[in-house]
């Protein structure tokens, strides 16, 4: 019988192929306007969202945003579980009550992408983990909806890596490890852990500390320790030195909240911070910059390295909502540091120039990108209301020669852009840099001249062993609002 109910798997998935590669020729016949500014940027990100709704507005806020790109991620669960700020409630009504306001704008959605799935199928996603705190769930007999609904996504025979997002406690995730551990093999656990991925933001229950002891393996994403030492903190932090209106509440108000259609009017005023939870599925987002495979390459949610961090550095005294910090035991995906000079517009000549001011620090990794994916929400709440050609929609950014290139010491190399067009038409503009965190290269490579042209020469320095060197292209259009794409080179640098 397994044997058989594994062919009929397989057929099922070659059948499920064959329709989905004909579904972008049928859409397009139906709505070609809803195809023009799509990219192929690789397959979806399998999503499982793990959220501590009403413990704070903030849930609520990321989930509105999250749906705004349900057609560029596969969401398969949303699961209200609890946390250390809402130790035994669970509000999966909040969960339905915003998708009952998506179901409102799915139709006008699907004029700027064929892709959105309905309310209806996200609706059937929705279950609950335990009404209790961290591993006080966590038990034999203490499986629930929302553990079991996770534990089928990752037997699914579908082979891309399933990313886990924890908005709030993990315990669910904790009892879905642990029913796997006690029902497979050995072999078959490894092999199912090969393909999850969790981002979790902090540690906002104990679960969290065990389930990176237990399982070694797994990769984890996470800020652990007091909260202000967090990257995801830089989505809502009041930057001194830069222009922050894109996270002011007044912001909010005109572009997303008032005037919007439902789903905008369903994201609700800031409370203790704006959406700190967003930066854990930002990584999945196809831009041309995200790589959530790696993601010491750096993007929208941030950049982290592979390291155990000391407990002396996790901001160990720092507020936690009370959950323990406890030294780490091995290597997980933590803050990395980067250094940015935002770029200043000129009024005249020299369209943008480095800025003379550098900021440092794990959180930079994340502000940096803030106002792109800022303009980027305020241009799909857009897509809920407005036909395709009143709307804005990003640049399909097309790079001239391969994105990965191998040169030697010294050499003068080009990159370009040509070929990158914009489905509204609208005027581009265009800045190159090297993003020199993200490559083994650890000293910056200037740009041969300005830096807003759609090709760029550099010269590779002089090494010694072969480098890495990123180099990051970012496009923007004079839409209202703009709308920012990439595309990303890494370069490597031989030794003569």
């Amino acid at each position: 019988m397994k044997g058989s109910a594994y062919l009929r798997a397989c057929l099922g998935a070659v059948l499920f192929a064959a329709l989905a590669g004909a579904m972008p020729t049928m859409a397009a016949a139906a709505a070609p306007s809803a195809q023009r500014h799509l990219v192929d940027d690789g397959p979806k990100k399998r999503l499982f969202v793990l959220t501590d709704m009403e413990a704070d507005q903030d849930d609520a806020e990321s989930l509105v945003r999250l749906l705004l790109y349900a057609n560029e991620v596969d969401i398969e669960g949303l699961v209200a579980t609890t946390s250390t700020h809402m130790r035994h409630q669970l509000h999966p009504e909040t969960i339905r009550r915003i998708l009952d306001a998506y179901a409102q704008v799915q139709p006008n959605l699907l004029k700027h992408d064929w892709r959105y799935p309905t309310a209806a199928k996200l609706l059937g996603l929705v279950a609950t983990g335990q009404p209790t705190y961290g591993m006080d769930g966590v038990g034999t007999g203490k499986d629930t909806a929302g553990s079991n609904a996770l534990l089928r996504a990752l037997e699914s025979p579908d082979p891309r890596p399933l990313w886990v997002t924890v908005w709030g406690g993990p315990n669910t995730l904790a009892q879905a490890l642990l029913t796997l551990k006690a029902t497979h093999s050995p072999a078959e656990t490894s092999r199912l852990l090969g393909k999850l991925r969790v981002n979790t933001i902090s540690d906002q229950d104990d679960s969290g500390a065990w389930i990176r002891r237990t399982f070694p393996d797994l990769l984890y994403v996470v800020s652990p320790g007091g909260y202000n030492h967090a990257t995801w903190g830089a989505i809502m932090e009041v930057v001194d030195g830069i222009d922050n209106r894109t996270i002011g509440n007044a912001w909010l108000r005109d572009n997303i909240q008032q005037g919007h259609g439902p789903l905008g009017a369903a994201y609700p005023d800031v409370a203790y911070g704006m959406e700190g939870d967003t930066p854990s599925y930002l990584p999945l987002i196809p831009n041309g910059l995200n790589d959530a495979d790696h993601p010491d390459w750096g993007g929208w949610g941030g950049r982290f390295e592979l390291y155990t961090p000391v407990l002396q550095d996790l901001d160990p005294t720092g507020f936690t909502g009370g959950v323990p910090v406890e030294p780490e035991t091995r290597p997980i995906w933590t803050n990395a540091s980067d250094a940015f000079a935002p770029f200043v517009p000129g009024d005249y000549g020299r369209a943008v120039a480095a800025g003379s001011r550098t900021f440092r620090g794990a959180r930079v990794s994340l502000w940096r990108w803030r106002d792109d994916f800022q303009n980027d929400f305020a241009a799909r709440i857009g897509w809920t209301t407005l036909p395709y050609e009143k709307a804005n929609h990003p640049p399909l950014v097309r790079l001239a020669g391969p994105d990965h290139l191998t040169v030697h010491s010294g050499e003068v190399f080009t990159l370009s852009a040509e070929g990158t067009t914009d489905p509204d038409g609208d005027s581009l503009s265009y800045v190159w840099f090297n993003y020199m965190e993200a490559g083994t290269l650890k000293a910056p490579i200037l740009t041969m001249g300005a830096e807003n042209i759609f090709h760029m020469g550099f010269k590779a320095p002089v090494v010694t062993r072969p480098e890495t060197a990123h180099f990051i292209v970012a496009v923007t259009d004079k839409g209202t609002p703009p709308l920012t794409r990439y595309r990303r080179v890494i370069v490597t640098i031989l030794p003569d």
